[in-house]
């Protein structure tokens, strides 16, 4: 199977790359500059590319990325600290973000002659984001099965979709992913601040998978004020 990989530069899609890389053909990293606050994360996606010898492709939605207003990735909004489980992680909503992401994606894959798109998406994003649930993710497919019918067929792939982050991170090291060489931070400072709901999620799995964070935080012990009041699961 001949699959691209929509790669932020993160821990989950660089992870998955590499799951990718060793499970299928890999054609490509995907990567997309909306005018996210945490640019500097497409930098990571090209080392992975790089480390894997595959074709990085940076596509510049940073016109549509400009209306899709009133959230704290793309405009002055502070990034709220804490759990991705709370009420103020909404703010971190760019509306529609994978939709149009995996839009452009299948367009790419089905121009390249590739078999599969895979995405990062996973059971700890569903607490706020609606475009990283099952439900959606089969309704895109759906979608895509119209759009693409008599022209291609391009399946979409999610296998951490019903995993918490912790799973990827075990599946990540059984795959030599370098985590150092990956990027979370919402804010985008010269560290990973420690403290915002990515830099908390990130923290949190690495305790749960068993396995030693190589993360350079600023705040490295916030995270278990965050996560006290939530049960995380463990796989």
């Amino acid at each position: 199977m001949k699959t691209l990989v929509v790669c932020s530069g993160g821990l989950d899609s660089v992870s998955l790359a590499y799951k990718m890389a060793a499970e299928t053909e890999l054609l490509g990293l995907i990567s997309f500059d909306y005018g996210q606050r945490h640019k500097k994360e497409i930098g990571f996606a090209a080392l992975a590319a790089e480390r894997l010898s595959v074709p990085h492709h940076v596509i510049d939605i940073t016109a549509i990325g400009r209306h899709l207003t009133g959230s704290a990735l793309t405009d002055d909004v502070e990034v709220p600290d804490g759990h991705y489980a709370e009420e103020t992680m909404k703010i971190t909503i760019v509306p529609n973000r994978n939709a149009i992401m995996l839009s452009i994606a299948f367009g790419l894959a089905a121009a390249q002659g590739a078999d599969a798109v895979a995405i990062a998406v996973h059971g700890g994003d569903h607490f706020i984001y609606p475009d990283c649930r099952p439900a959606f993710i089969d309704s895109f497919q759906s979608m895509q099965d119209h759009a693409l019918d008599g022209y291609a067929d391009v399946r979409l792939l999610s296998p951490f979709v019903t995993v918490p982050k912790s799973q990827i991170v075990k599946e990540g090291a059984r795959h030599a992913t370098p985590f150092a060489e990956t990027w979370s931070c919402y804010k985008g400072g010269e560290r990973h601040c420690g403290r915002c709901g990515t830099c908390v999620e990130r923290r949190e799995a690495f305790d749960l998978a068993g396995i030693a964070d190589p993360t350079d935080y600023e705040d490295p012990d916030f995270w278990k004020a965050a996560t006290s009041g939530f049960k995380a699961e463990a796989v």
